[in-house]
Order: structure tokens, then sequence, then C-alpha cells
């Protein structure tokens, strides 16, 4: 940008374009139309920032940072953790799970989808079992309602989830931050690195549509996704 425009600030702009906008009573697709209009009567170019590719962990480094986790001796945040890398969920479906929805028997999980979207089943491997089924054990006892909630009896919050993967990034020594995107990054690279095909993924991924994982391929059923994962996880790094 030429040094020598001198432009209002940004919010000081919104506040005057939002007095004299207030009577006309705007809603979304108005104030949509009405950029667009405008876009063109200053013939201003529409620019797309190019896409950064995902920073995806190496086997190495998840086994460093795993190991610092194991080595906390939080039983609460080893589970935690270990959910995310072995289903891939998302941070948000992650704090909504309730004690519930686990299937301990058939290694099943269910997402309910709170945007009223399509609920999912995802897998993790049968060595998980013992551990998560003591998780839980203990959770029932505490009279908890939800997989992880805190000493206040809450469950926890994206943020706090974060907190808690970001100190062991810290600990492990790992420049790159490890959120609970990066392990769901991770997961499905790993899969993908494994020869499992997109459309065993898609089924327990949440992604609308196969092409969200780079290629289109016709839709499996929840059965032989599956089986595909317990044919592969056992290959897990950790």
């Amino acid at each position: 940008m030429n040094d020598s425009i001198k432009r209002t600030p940004v919010r000081q702009k919104a506040k005057q374009l939002a007095k004299s906008l207030k009577q006309e009573y705007p809603d979304y697709d108005y104030l949509r139309e009405l950029f667009r209009h405008l876009r063109k009567e200053l013939s201003v170019e529409v620019t797309h920032k190019p896409k950064k590719l995902p920073y995806v962990p190496t086997e190495e480094e998840i086994d460093k940072y795993y190991k610092v986790v194991w080595q906390s001796r939080n039983m609460k945040h080893l589970v935690m953790i270990k959910t995310l890398l072995y289903t891939g969920v998302r941070v948000t479906e992650l704090v909504n799970i309730k004690l519930s929805d686990v299937d301990s028997d058939k290694c099943q999980i269910n997402i309910i989808d709170k945007k009223g979207k399509k609920d999912r089943i995802v897998p993790f491997p049968n060595t998980f079992k013992e551990i998560l089924a003591m998780h839980i054990s203990s959770e029932k006892e505490k009279g908890a309602k939800y997989l992880f909630e805190s000493s206040w009896k809450k469950p926890y919050t994206d943020r706090g989830i974060r907190k808690i993967l970001a100190y062991y990034t810290k600990e492990a020594g790992i420049e790159e931050s490890i959120s609970p995107h990066t392990l769901r990054h991770f997961l499905f690279s790993w899969l993908k690195k494994q020869g499992v095909e997109d459309s065993l993924i898609q089924p327990y991924s949440g992604h609308e549509k196969s092409q969200s994982l780079g290629i289109y391929s016709e839709l499996s059923t929840m059965k032989d996704a599956q089986q595909e994962y317990n044919n592969i996880i056992r290959k897990f790094p950790v």
C-alpha cells in the first residue's frame, strides 16, 4: 500500500457506515450485496490469499510429544490427547462428548453434531478400550456427565483444551504448535500414508464430501471403514 494514502481506521469507518445504514435495518444478505456493488463502483478486485498447507507433525515429533504427556502421569490429559489422536475429532466435538456417547464394546464414540448436520460414529483402537473404560468409570463415580470435565464439574472449553495441548508442546520442546486440529491432520495424513483410501476415511472424518480429503471416491459403509481402521491402527506410533 502507498504510504502517502491516508485512510480512516477500519473500526472508525465501520461506525460511520453503521450510523448511515442503521435506519435501513440491514441483514446479512443486504450487506453482502451492498459491498459487492461497492467493490464494483470502486473497481476493487477480489483477491485470494494463497492457502498455506497445514502443519503436520512427524511421527518422531508425535512420539516425543506423547512421551511428555505420559511422563506427566495426568491420566485425564493422557486419555484426552489419545482420544484426539485416535479419533481425529474436532475440539468443539471433543468437549461435547458425553459418557453415554461412548460404546466401549464396539470401540466407537457417537459424535452428536450441534449445528444440525449429520451425526457420525468414530472408532478407536481396541488397545485404548481399557484405559478409556477406566476413565469413564472414574468420571461416573464423580457424577460427571461429559467425558472430560474440569474440577468445577463442567465440560472443558475449547480454550481449555488448547491450553493443555500448548503446555505439552512447550514441555516437549516442539517449535510448531500442537493443537487439536494438528492431531486431526496427523491422524488422517498418517492413515493416507498407510494406503487407506479417502472413501474409508470420510465416514468418520466429519467431512461432508470425500473431495475434502483430496480426491472423489464412492463412499463406503461405516462397517468397512472401521474394519480398515482396526487393521491399520495397530501400527500407530503411540
